[in-house]
């Protein structure tokens, strides 16, 4: 466990704590308005859940946690950063994602949406009318659905998201006919790690087949560490500093600062600072709720997956859950504490197009499911039957395999609360509250201390708006600078 003894002798302005994309976001942004800023990262590298690490066997690079990026390509903070620069490549897959069913055929989302609409015979149209509209107006409100509630700056176009968004996913389900449509989105908003009947994770589903007509969902080369070590790189070469290997339990450890904001959920919130918050704020914070937790498995394999259906060979993410109603029924299950035989799994095959990612002629697997937070029940069995279901042949491909439960999850991302990777329940309830209800969510009840996590709107997704609209808070309040 390091100190700060061995960092240069100067005050600190900002002091960071937790490298995520949150945390990294908002430390480039305060220093780019001429701050002096440190991040303190508890791990040896920084992150949080942007890791790549050979879980499997030596030369499988696998993606400990995130590894699919559309909101990374399309964050209106991140995509302005020279990150090319320092040694960021994304590589596009040719299909963004393929929902499988069990006669073979697929939903497929491609960057086009007319190609999307026209590999969904029957609902081309539908297709057409939901997403087209959503795509024109995002520039327009991007950085309102991204960051806190407020009044919009375009509220006909926001309303016209918000109309559809804040539905039930299984209400807007119904404008499709087909089963291959409904199914195409149900895995989409099965993003949201909620029931599909609760209202707003329509809008999940929505964003992230709007994401794969902008700009696509491309995976990193070498990892999706490499946009950690990206970010990284550049915050250092504006004049920001990191400390890694010093874990943050008490303000107390920290240098003198005149912000500091914590890239942490509520839970770790408390223990670090909870005595300068006041009772109402602590009441909120100890009422916070988390969700779903997940169970992941790596697979080291001996060639590619076997899909049944073309398309999902040209796929870098592939939904493996049938129906819709499938889905909805086990995501149910879920929430209600009981895991389904079939779970909804989260297929990723990065090594098809990044070759970096295994040695010659073999390939990797990534794949989750979700669980009640805290499960540490193994379903290792049930992952790979769901993709033996789409892919037979499958599991005679494994070399070798490398489980995470929740508990797992937690120690290697103290942000990952029981398993829950989206640092709390994004339903209704908590979407615009998150963490607590006040003017401000990233500002505490304690002048110059922020919450800059998912644990913040919009939430979860490696896209950095949290830090960035944390970023911005802090500075206007402490510094007197209101930043771009």
């Amino acid at each position: 466990m390091s100190d700060f003894t061995n960092l240069p002798q100067r005050d600190y302005d900002a002091i960071i704590v937790g490298s995520g994309p949150n945390g990294l976001a908002a430390a480039i942004l305060m220093q780019l308005n001429g701050l002096s800023v440190l991040i303190v990262e508890g791990k040896a590298n920084i992150g949080g859940g942007l890791a790549t690490q050979e879980l499997t066997l030596p030369g499988f690079k696998h993606d400990v946690c995130s590894a699919i990026h559309p909101m990374a390509i399309n964050s209106p903070f991140f995509r302005n950063l020279p990150l090319s620069d320092h040694g960021l490549e994304y590589i596009h897959p040719a299909v963004a994602c393929a929902h499988p069913l069990d006669d073979g055929s697929a939903g497929v989302l491609h960057s086009s949406i007319q190609t999307t609409a026209k590999y969904l015979p029957g609902d081309e149209k539908a297709y057409t009318d939901l997403i087209a509209p959503l795509v024109k107006s995002w520039p327009l409100i991007e950085n309102d659905v991204l960051g806190p509630l407020h009044f919009p700056k375009n509220p006909g176009a926001m309303l016209d998201f918000g109309l559809k968004g804040l539905q039930s996913a299984d209400k807007i389900s119904n404008v499709f006919k087909t089963e291959r449509a409904r199914a195409l989105f149900g895995g989409m908003a099965a993003h949201s790690m909620q029931p599909l009947g609760d209202r707003s994770t329509a809008a999940i589903g929505m964003v992230l087949m709007t994401a794969a007509h902008l700009k696509g969902w491309p995976v990193a080369k070498g990892g999706s560490a490499a946009i950690a070590a990206a970010l990284g790189s550049y915050f250092i070469s504006i004049g920001g500093t990191i400390q890694t290997n010093t874990y943050v339990s008490s303000l107390s450890q920290l240098p003198s600062a005149h912000a500091v904001l914590f890239d942490v959920t509520p839970k770790q919130l408390l223990q670090i600072a909870g005595h300068k918050f006041s009772s109402i704020y602590k009441w909120q914070l100890n009422r916070y709720r988390y969700g779903m937790g997940v169970f992941k498995v790596d697979w080291a394999l001996d060639g590619p997956t076997p899909f049944i259906n073309e398309f999902c060979h040209g796929a870098g993410t592939v939904h493996l859950g049938g129906t819709f109603n499938e889905i909805a029924e086990g995501e149910l299950s879920v929430s209600k504490g009981v895991m389904p035989k079939k779970p909804f799994v989260l297929f990723a095959q990065q090594s098809l197009f990044d070759h970096s990612r295994a040695p010659k002629g073999l390939h990797t697997g990534w794949a989750y499911c979700h669980v009640p937070n805290g499960s540490v029940a193994n379903m290792t069995a049930a992952i790979e039957n769901q993709v033996e279901r789409f892919a037979p042949g499958f599991k005679d491909l494994i070399l070798a395999r490398h489980t995470m439960n929740t508990a797992q999850m937690q120690e290697h991302n103290p942000n990952y609360i029981g398993g829950d990777i989206n640092g709390g329940v994004q339903d209704i309830k908590q979407l615009f509250t998150r963490p607590a209800l006040r003017w401000s969510p990233y500002s505490t009840s304690a002048k110059g201390l922020y919450i800059c996590s998912s644990s913040t709107p919009p939430g979860g997704g490696v896209h950095g708006m949290c830090g960035y609209n944390a970023a911005k808070k802090a500075l206007k309040d402490i510094f007197g600078i209101k930043a771009r």
